[in-house]
């Protein structure tokens, strides 16, 4: 069952303990997708409430399987002030081109037209694997809301035409693989989504003020320590589970278990985990 009173902590210690102050709900380390809708508004009112004052932005995502469902959780989000929605493509019945994925996508929009509107392109998941460069293509025509993509996936090539075409920059690219951030910073990705940035977002705050300067090689060296620990966790297993599981060691925050299908970190992962992240010394110190 979700926990609304955590919440409340868990701001807190984003914003003092990691300097993260923007926050993506209802994701995919949210399992949002295997939430009720109730429990979806839930969760959105209470990051509303709770981060009033304290966050800069809070994205909800209203993605679901029918049109319906994303179309209350866009009204709903726009309701409570949210300061973005963003919505997955569907992933039983598929959208199989560019013009039936934006259909579904202007029909969510359309619900919250006040609303900056973002596509959260995550295809190892949804299988949906138009190419974002084809699908920016007079997008804002049909969808005035259109702010910009989560763009989680490796395929640097069709980031970069994205932005190579966003020359009057009216479009914002949030990359969402955390292993691979600084490349995609390299060809012009301007913020990032990821569920590392739960328990290393103070690592990676320095690691983009680094690039910003530039000082590459200290930036190189953040992403190549983090690309260290992630290595080791992935031959472990690592997902969603197991991310809950290191987020709770490191904030002594009590994210709880996942929900069916997915299962309990084991305690072997939770000790090697943690031995391994302790190990790590960072350019700052820690």
């Amino acid at each position: 069952k979700i926990n609304l009173p955590v919440i409340c902590q868990y701001v807190d210690y984003l914003v003092n303990e990691q300097n993260v102050k923007n926050v993506f709900v209802n994701g995919t380390t949210g399992e949002g997708l295997s939430l009720s809708i109730q429990e979806r508004k839930q969760l959105a009112e209470e990051w509303m409430c709770q981060g009033k004052d304290k966050l800069d932005h809070v994205i909800i995502h209203v993605g679901a399987l029918n049109l319906p469902e994303c179309q209350e959780l866009a009204r709903h989000a726009a309701a409570i002030g949210a300061d973005g929605i963003a919505v997955i493509a569907p992933f039983f019945f598929k959208p199989t081109n560019k013009d039936e994925l934006v259909a579904f996508l202007q029909k969510v929009a359309s619900e919250a037209p006040e609303v900056p509107f973002y596509y959260y392109h995550i295809p190892p998941l949804t299988g949906v694997k138009i190419r974002v460069e084809e699908l920016l293509d007079g997008i804002k025509a049909q969808i005035p809301t259109f702010q910009g993509v989560k763009f989680s996936d490796t395929d640097l090539l069709d980031l970069a035409q994205c932005i190579n075409r966003n020359e009057t920059g009216e479009f914002e690219f949030l990359y969402g693989v955390d292993e691979q951030l600084l490349s995609a910073l390299a060809v012009g990705a301007n913020g990032a989504v990821g569920s590392t940035y739960n328990y290393l977002g103070r690592q990676t705050n320095l690691m983009l003020e680094a690039f910003a300067k530039p000082d590459f090689a200290l930036a190189q060296r953040y992403q190549f320590l983090t690309g260290e620990f992630l290595s080791f966790v992935i031959k472990l297993g690592f997902g969603v589970a197991q991310t809950k599981a290191v987020m709770t060691f490191v904030s002594g925050i009590p994210m709880g278990p996942p929900r069916l299908p997915l299962v309990n970190a084991s305690s072997e992962f939770i000790t090697k985990a943690k031995a391994k992240l302790d190990s790590i010394v960072w350019p700052n110190g820690d």
